[in-house]
């Protein structure tokens, strides 16, 4: 190629001053594609326009757990932009364009965003930037290998351009390399830097972030609905005369869910629902209490059930002298996020466009789709901000998007509805983590090894009866009522996993780390149990069983060398440990408790070690870890839902208390240097938070926690 330097000036003046933006994405087919906007391109990832401005168009959504940040900040990598210059656009919902491919669909959860698109992202932006440099190469007429970029700027010598500016110089025709060249690892100025700003933290600080509690459409109706207040009761009868009396009221209509309420504002229709009479069918309903689950749980676990692990010898090792024996008692649990469940319908024209927070987008475009009988072709979905989920938004009823679907059909409008759930609505008729009875029975040989397990799981099944039956569900096991432990990377000789699967119409759903949330509990737990009839440290029987997975004894160790394992603590304090790999994350974590002259206990401090693969965004993974922790700590020393009379007791934070500031140990986060894919954070660092605190609850006081929430087995906290 000629050496040809042209000045700055004379670029500019055969540039194009405006013009479509540039997008880059994955065809239909998964090959890299290229086009000008408003053309042919199909699914962009990455576009760039005229003003320099990249957009990274997000196909998982952020409910606060760092998505935006992390997909962008892979494209920006590649592309050597300007962080300050790059913008996030959700992805509309389309599942033949923007499918979580270990879904199979369009959907966030399961910890799987930066796992799903750590590539694609990646070599979306690497084609963005060849895309610029080739055009930069023809403009000068020089080598694209001479080029250089920096914070959106491509330059050769003296000359130099921005993006904006090189976008009308890619011809339409042209093609992006089919497989981009990627970074290395050495050369990365963003990924795995701590402290890159989050792109959502502007405006949900400045209020302009919108959320779907936000959204009122011009004309919008409001909406709230009566449920039956006893899981699986029907409507009989009801009298609306009251409601429609009350101010702002302006239609009361029964619908499939329950009755609906609309009026000109939330609280009026709120002031409506309560004035309803109604009464209830509850020939199929849930009407027991908890204490009444519990005994059925317990009949249960006497009797057999599926197996999910038999390995040779278990019971010949738990017939021998040395074993110990727990029950494991775990409530039900509520999600409870902050932003309780709201979406926005119109359906219009033959088509339906709904405005949520959407978790699962093509679960709710099929199941909207169906009830408003436009299909799910004509089902649209504007995504915006969800206020937490932890698993709520997710299930596979789309319940809350069904709900304002069939109030809208019932009131027959073509104007915007929105539906409305309060806390008290969610908390008393949502979806909740299984209530589970867990035994166990360990045996140590007499060379003080860990001999054999066995566990005995009682829960309702999460997969049972939805579209992921078949996948998650194997000869009666359900995946998720034993993960953590049938997985489990410590390497015991011989196990025997089993369940029940119990029933009742209340309606179970994954929670924030699923199955994990109450194994990893049983298995931490049971494993100090052990180690204490084995005369071993804690840290180092553990270690013992660890050879086989490196990187969660790579975690366990940093955890403890960082927490000072091993040192001596003030009296009335105690230290515990808990190791627990999920979601293809390996996490360990110590804790260290205080008591008081009371007996009270006051948690001090819980250092944690993960390997998550590359850490893409630290400082996200430190504030996910650390949130998981508060959550699970949350759940675990207070919380749970119970029944009397198949009506669930608590109803709102007041009586579902969550974790206050003063509960909230010091936090030490530690992430394990990796050049792995990486793998999720969202969810890994709840299971271990738990059973560490309870190991350090025994440690400072003899007491063992076998039963969640913590203030049920006896324990008061400062």
């Amino acid at each position: 190629m000629k050496d040809f330097t042209p000045s700055r000036r004379s670029f500019l003046a055969g540039s194009a001053a405006a013009g479509a933006a540039l997008v880059i994405g994955f065809n239909a087919k998964g090959a890299l594609a290229a086009g000008h906007e408003g053309g042919l391109m199909p699914n962009p990832f990455v576009k760039i326009a005229p003003d320099g401005t990249v957009t990274v168009i997000l196909k998982h959504f952020e409910m606060g757990q760092g998505t935006t940040t992390g997909l962008a900040t892979l494209v920006a990598e590649e592309m050597d932009a300007d962080w300050d210059a790059v913008q996030i656009e959700f992805a509309p919902a389309d599942a033949s364009k923007y499918a979580n491919t270990l879904f199979g669909m369009q959907g966030t959860g399961g910890s799987t965003a930066m796992a799903n698109s750590y590539m694609q992202y990646r070599q979306a932006g690497a084609a963005a930037r060849a895309m610029l440099m080739e055009a930069a190469s023809l403009e000068w007429a020089v080598r694209a290998s001479e080029i250089t970029i920096d914070k959106g700027v491509v330059s050769h010598g003296d000359v130099s351009a921005t993006f904006g500016e090189l976008v009308a110089k890619v011809k339409d025709t042209a093609e992006p390399p089919t497989e981009p060249i990627l970074k290395e690892a050495k050369d990365f100025k963003l990924i795995g830097k701590d402290l890159l700003p989050r792109k959502d933290t502007p405006s949900k600080t400045d209020g302009t972030a919108i959320f779907a509690m936000d959204v009122a459409p011009e004309g919008t109706i409001y909406a709230v609905m009566a449920r039956a207040p006893r899981f699986g009761g029907t409507v009989a009868s009801f009298d609306d005369s009251a409601a429609l009396d009350v101010p702002g009221v302006t239609a009361v209509k029964q619908t499939p869910k329950g009755i609906a309420v609309f009026a000109e504002d939330t609280w009026s229709a709120i002031q409506g629902r309560d004035t309803l009479s109604v009464e209830w069918d509850f020939t199929n309903a849930e009407g027991r209490s908890t204490e009444e689950m519990e005994a059925e749980y317990a009949a249960a676990l006497d009797g057999d059930g599926p197996v999910a692990r038999n390995d040779a010898g278990v019971e010949e090792a738990l017939a021998g002298d040395n074993t110990v024996e727990a029950e494991f008692d775990f409530p039900f649990l509520a999600h409870a996020p902050m932003e309780p469940m709201t979406c926005t319908i119109q359906i219009k024209d033959g088509k339906a466009h709904i405005w949520d927070g959407s978790q699962f987008p093509t679960v709710t475009q099929m199941a909207v789709g169906a009830v408003t009988g436009v299909g799910q072709e004509n089902t649209t979905i504007e995504t915006v901000y969800a206020g937490g989920s932890f698993g709520r938004r997710a299930n596979m009823d789309s319940d809350y998007h069904v709900e304002a679907a069939m109030a809208a059909v019932a009131l027959g409008t073509d104007q915007p509805v929105k539906l409305v759930w309060t806390r008290e609505d969610d908390v008393t008729g949502g979806y909740y983590r299984p209530m589970v009875k867990h035994r166990v029975k360990v045996a140590v040989g007499a060379d003080g090894a860990l001999a054999a397990w066995r566990s005995d799981v009682a829960s309702k099944s999460i997969f049972t009866g939805t579209p992921m039956e078949q996948m998650m569900v194997h000869e009666g096991v359900d995946h998720a009522s034993v993960e953590g432990v049938t997985d489990t990377q410590y390497a015991i000789p011989a196990m025997q996993v089993s369940v029940r699967n119990m029933e009742t119409p209340v309606p179970v759903l994954w929670w924030r780390a699923v199955g994990n949330s109450h194994t990893a509990y049983a298995m931490e737990v049971g494993m100090d149990m052990a180690a204490e009839a084995a005369g071993a440290d804690p840290v180092a029987f553990r270690e013992g069983l660890l050879g086989g997975s490196p990187r969660l004894l790579g975690v366990l160790k940093l955890a403890a060398e960082k927490a000072g394992w091993g040192n001596d603590l003030p009296e009335g304090w105690g230290r515990g440990v808990a190791a627990h790999f999920s979601f293809n994350s390996y996490v360990a974590q110590v804790a260290e408790v205080s008591t008081d002259a009371d007996g009270r206990v006051k948690l001090e401090r819980i250092v944690a070690a993960v390997d998550c693969g590359v850490a893409v965004n630290p400082d996200v993974i430190r504030a996910q870890i650390e949130g998981g922790i508060g959550f699970g700590l949350g759940h675990a020393m207070r919380q749970k839902i119970t029944f009397d009379g198949g009506e669930v007791v608590q109803s709102n934070f007041p009586d579902y208390e969550p974790l206050r500031i003063t509960d909230m140990p010091e936090i030490e986060v530690h992430i394990v240097p990796s050049a792995e894919a990486p793998t999720g954070v969202g969810e890994p660092g709840l299971p271990p938070a738990a059973p560490a605190v309870a190991n350090a609850i025994y440690n400072a006081t003899g007491t063992r926690v076998l039963r969640l929430p913590m203030v049920d087995a006896g324990i008061e906290f400062a």
